[in-house]
C-alpha cells in the first residue's frame, strides 16, 4: 500500500473512532462524563470520587497516547530497509524505577481517597426514627414493588419523603432472576438478588427522579423503569395510610406496571389481546394465572397479597366485556 494512501486510512480511521466517541457521551443524558446529577449525600460522595479516580486516568492515559505517538514518529522506519533493524534501545534502571513507583503512588492515593469516601456512601447518617422510613424494594419479571413499612405497596412509582433518610432494603424473590435497582441522581446500582437483600439509603429534596433496571432480566428488560417521588413527610404519610387499603389507585398501577409489560387489549404484544377476555373479571381465575403462571408467562404474582389481587380485579373488570385501546 503506497505511504499516502495508508496514512489516510488511519487517519481516517482514528478520525472515526473519535467522532463515535463523542457522539455517544453527546448523547447521553447528562452530556455523557458525570454519573448523573447528584441529589444525595451518598452520591455526591460517588461524584467526587468518580471525578478524582478520572483526572488520574485521564492524566495517565494522555500521557501514554502522547508517549505512543513521539515513539511512532522517532523511531519509524522512514527509508530505512524493511529488512533492516531498527535503533536498538537499552534499558534505563532510572527511568524503569520511576516508572514502577509512580502507578504505586497513584493507585496508593486513588485507593487511599476512595476508602475515606466509602463509609460516607456505604453508612446511613443518623436520624431520628421519625425523621427516617424503610422501603422494601423487589425487582420482578418486569416490574417493580415497593412496600412501605405499614404494609402498603405501590408499582413501578416509589413514594418517599423528603429530606429525610429512607432505607432501601434492594431483593428478588427466589423463583425470579436478578435484577439491578439504579437511580442515577442516588449514587450507585445495587443488585436485586433472589433471596439475598442489599441494603443502601438514600436523602433526597422534594422531586422525581428516574430509576430503571441495570441488569439485564429477560424480554422486556428495557421496559423495567420507574419513578421516584420524594415528597413531604405529610404527604408520603397520607399515601401510605390511603395506599394500605388498596383501591383502584393500585389496581391501575398493577395493570399499567404488570400486565401491560406483555399485553395490549387491541392487539397481540408479547402475549395475547386481552380485550373482551371475562378473565379480567375472575377474581379466582385470574389468582391462578398470577400465582402459577401461565404457558409462557412467569407467576408474575405468586406471592401477592389478596388486597392487591382484588385491586387489579377492580381494575380490570371494566375491559371484560368491552373492546379497549392500551
Amino acid at each position: 500500500m503506497p505511504g499516502g494512501v495508508r496514512r489516510l486510512s488511519i487517519a481516517t480511521l482514528a478520525t472515526t473512532a473519535l467522532a463515535l466517541a463523542t457522539t455517544v457521551a453527546a448523547y447521553a443524558g447528562n452530556g455523557g462524563f458525570l454519573p448523573g446529577e447528584p441529589h444525595s449525600p451518598n452520591a455526591h460522595r460517588v461524584h467526587s470520587a468518580f471525578i478524582f479516580v478520572s483526572i488520574f486516568t485521564g492524566v495517565i492515559f494522555i500521557g501514554v497516547e502522547a508517549a505512543l505517538v513521539l515513539f511512532i514518529v522517532k523511531y519509524r522506519r522512514g527509508k530505512r530497509a524493511r529488512t533492516a533493524e531498527g535503533p536498538q534501545i537499552h534499558g534505563s534502571t532510572k527511568l524503569e524505577i520511576i516508572w514502577t513507583v509512580v502507578p504505586v503512588v497513584i493507585l496508593a492515593v486513588i485507593g487511599s481517597f476512595v476508602f475515606y469516601k466509602l463509609p460516607g456512601i456505604a453508612d446511613a447518617p443518623k436520624a431520628a426514627a421519625a425523621d427516617q422510613t424503610r422501603v422494601q424494594i423487589s425487582g420482578r419479571q418486569f416490574y417493580w414493588q415497593f412496600t412501605y413499612p405499614n404494609g402498603a405497596v405501590s408499582i413501578d412509582h416509589l413514594v418517599a419523603p423528603a429530606d429525610q433518610v429512607v432505607h432501601e432494603e434492594i431483593s428478588a424473590p427466589t423463583w425470579d432472576v436478578i435484577h439491578s435497582w439504579w437511580v442515577p441522581d442516588f449514587g450507585g446500582k445495587y443488585d436485586a438478588i433472589p433471596g439475598k437483600v442489599n441494603k443502601t439509603w438514600f436523602k433526597a429534596p422534594a422531586g422525581t427522579y428516574e430509576a430503571q433496571c441495570y441488569e439485564l432480566c429477560g424480554l422486556q428488560h428495557a421496559a423495567m423503569t420507574a419513578s421516584v417521588k420524594v415528597v413531604p413527610r405529610a404527604q408520603y404519610d397520607a399515601f401510605i395510610a390511603q395506599r394500605a387499603q388498596g383501591g383502584a389507585a393500585l389496581g391501575q398501577e398493577e395493570w399499567q406496571g404488570v400486565c401491560q409489560k406483555c399485553h395490549r387489549l387491541d392487539h397481540t404484544y408479547i402475549g395475547p389481546a386481552l380485550a373482551g377476555n371475562p378473565l379480567l373479571a375472575d377474581r379466582k381465575a385470574i389468582e391462578v394465572l398470577l400465582r402459577k403462571g401461565g404457558i409462557q408467562m412467569p407467576a408474575v404474582g405468586k406471592d401477592w397479597s389478596a388486597a392487591q389481587l382484588d385491586a387489579l380485579v377492580a381494575y380490570t373488570k371494566q375491559f371484560a366485556n368491552k373492546g379497549g385501546t392500551g
